[in-house]
């Protein structure tokens, strides 16, 4: 297993606690400063692949801190966690350099989830990333890939996503507005409606076994059933 290193940076003693306690337990080094001093003090003294910052911070806030980071390596990951969630601190938040952004309160999935969205896309990801059998199926979101037989499907990243937040969550209720904020961020009207885009594809290449369905439940989300 690939050794992933996190710098976390929260002020919240309580809260930083409980997310470095959780991370550590799902395989990831992670180190937690009080800071955003700290965490720049941190980040120059050590290497990490991806960091967690606060956004409201003594000494230095969580953007001031980003722009640093991005100074010293503009390839470093960055997710912002924050009590806020107006249009213009989203923004701001990705200009500082954010590859993703989630408001409190979050559960300790959907930031998992996150995590590993992006440990995938720039290369990071663990090796021990499971490959799932859905049905007659077999789904490696590492490689993004669809398998049936002798028919491969390869995935769009927010179709791989999709996928495996769906099959995490097979055979019960997806809740919408869980999926597009862990996967989209906001759940605005234009997300709601390329997440329904989305969904339609994945039916489309699941259709080949018919033992899997996606289906509606209206007015809360979707079930994978399989």
């Amino acid at each position: 297993m690939n050794n992933i290193k996190i710098l976390l940076a929260e002020d919240d003693s309580n809260l930083g606690l409980l997310l470095k306690n959780y991370l550590n337990a799902k395989n990831y080094d992670t180190m937690l400063v009080r800071s955003g001093t700290q965490a720049l003090e941190a980040f120059t003294n050590s290497t990490f692949n991806i960091c967690i910052f606060d956004i409201m911070m003594p000494e230095m806030d969580g953007l001031t801190l980003a722009k640093e980071i991005k100074s010293l390596n503009n390839e470093i990951p960055i997710i912002f966690l924050t009590a806020k969630n107006q249009q213009e601190d989203v923004i701001e938040g990705f200009i500082s350099g954010a590859d993703d952004y989630i408001t409190k309160p979050f559960s300790m999935e959907e930031l998992i989830f996150r995590i590993e969205a992006i440990l995938r896309r720039t290369g990071f990801a663990q090796t021990s990333a499971k490959v799932y059998k859905i049905g007659g199926f077999m789904f490696d979101p590492l490689k993004q890939t669809l398998e049936h037989e002798d028919k491969d499907i390869k995935l769009t990243t927010k179709e791989s996503e999709l996928l495996e937040i769906l099959y995490r969550h097979r055979n019960e209720i997806l809740e919408r507005n869980y999926a597009l904020k862990a996967i989209w961020i906001d759940d605005n009207y234009f997300n709601a409606r390329s997440m329904d885009v989305y969904i339609s594809k994945l039916r489309k290449y699941l259709s080949i076994d018919p033992s899997i369905k996606i289906l509606n439940v209206h007015g809360r989300g979707y079930k994978l059933i399989c």
